[in-house]
């Protein structure tokens, strides 16, 4: 994937992403127009700055963002959220009770595992949404999609892949998949992934596509930035950002992102899970990150969801009335793996 930094973020060189209407007066700086599921990708002529195509776009009231590049967390600059470490098998046995709750992941995709071989949600995994097996993050939504199945045991996971094997996608893929899903709008929707934006305000088709499933509770890693800067799609007012804390349960995790933007918090660090099989991993790791912490806070409403709508256990497992509340993490979400 080529990627450009623009102001700090991280964007698809010379794309701009808008809607229809936008397209004639786009004319002058484009070369190509790619339009799927709902969304338009201009390719811009040569030497155009998309950054300046989208202050132009937004100044004339229309819907238009870099395409930015969004990587799945953790991060690649070392420390306990860099990387997967092998371990031993865990000792759990899925239950065969079923509820009507379906959590979207979108992520690496999900490989073949024994706690869900026999599940209806995997058999209907399509093969381009199966788990990438080379890259850094290869095993990133499989590892994810174990969280969730122990944090809410019965739910369905409904698995899109919107990232490649080291955890990098774009903007127009996620607004896409988000689109796919109006029909049939998952409860929960976990994403693991995000990144920032040029100007740090927030991408308003990838906003437009999440207000599109109001039934459904976002939830979404704060990122693994060590910073207060927004992080999306978690910076979003509509979306549940997730943030981690320490093994002790009593604050914020070194790497994890922060600020009045985070909603909730969980423990991120060492979780262990799912995994492919391959190299000295025998379907087993050891992971930190706040794309954990998210799975588990996603699990935690999803579990919350089984008798009640999923807006409704969110409202109630984030009242901060109720909750314990670690600062500048928001609500604390207590997890048992």
């Amino acid at each position: 994937m080529e990627i450009q930094a623009a102001g700090h973020a991280l964007i698809r060189p010379a794309q701009v992403l808008t809607d229809r209407a936008a397209l004639s007066v786009a004319g002058r700086w484009t070369q190509a127009v790619s339009e799927a599921d709902g969304v338009c990708v201009v390719h811009l002529s040569s030497g155009v700055d998309p950054c300046e195509v989208t202050a132009d776009l937004r100044e004339h009231g229309f819907r238009a963002s870099p395409n930015h590049v969004f990587t799945g967390q953790p991060l690649f600059f070392g420390g306990p959220a860099s990387r997967p470490f092998p371990a031993d098998p865990i000792h759990y046995r899925p239950g065969r009770a079923r509820t009507d709750v379906t959590v979207g992941l979108l992520d690496t995709g999900v490989a073949e595992h024994r706690w869900w071989a026999d599940t209806d949600w995997y058999e209907r995994v399509p093969d381009e949404a199966r788990d990438a097996t080379e890259g850094a993050q290869a095993g990133h939504g499989t590892f994810i999609a174990g969280l969730l199945a122990r944090q809410a045991p019965g739910a369905s996971i409904r698995v899109s892949r919107v990232l490649d094997g080291d955890g990098l996608g774009d903007e127009a893929t996620v607004v896409r998949a988000l689109h796919r899903m109006r029909d049939r709008p998952p409860q929960v929707l976990n994403l693991s992934f995000g990144g920032h934006t040029f100007d740090d305000r927030p991408p308003p088709l990838l906003a437009d596509a999440l207000a599109e499933l109001p039934g459904t509770v976002a939830v979404a890693c704060a990122g693994n930035t060590g910073s207060d800067r927004p992080f999306y799609p978690a910076a979003l007012g509509s979306v549940v950002a997730v943030g981690a804390v320490d093994p002790d349960g009593h604050g914020r995790a070194p790497y994890s992102a922060y600020g009045k933007w985070v909603d909730a918090c969980a423990r991120g660090d060492w979780l262990t899970s799912s995994f492919l099989v391959r190299d000295e991993f025998a379907g087993y790791a050891a992971w930190s990150g706040t794309s954990f912490a998210t799975a588990v806070v996603a699990g935690a409403i999803a579990a919350a969801a089984c008798d009640r709508p999923a807006t409704q256990a969110a409202d109630e497992l984030l009242d901060l009335r109720e909750a314990r509340q670690i600062p500048d993490l928001g609500v604390l979400v207590p997890s048992s793996l």
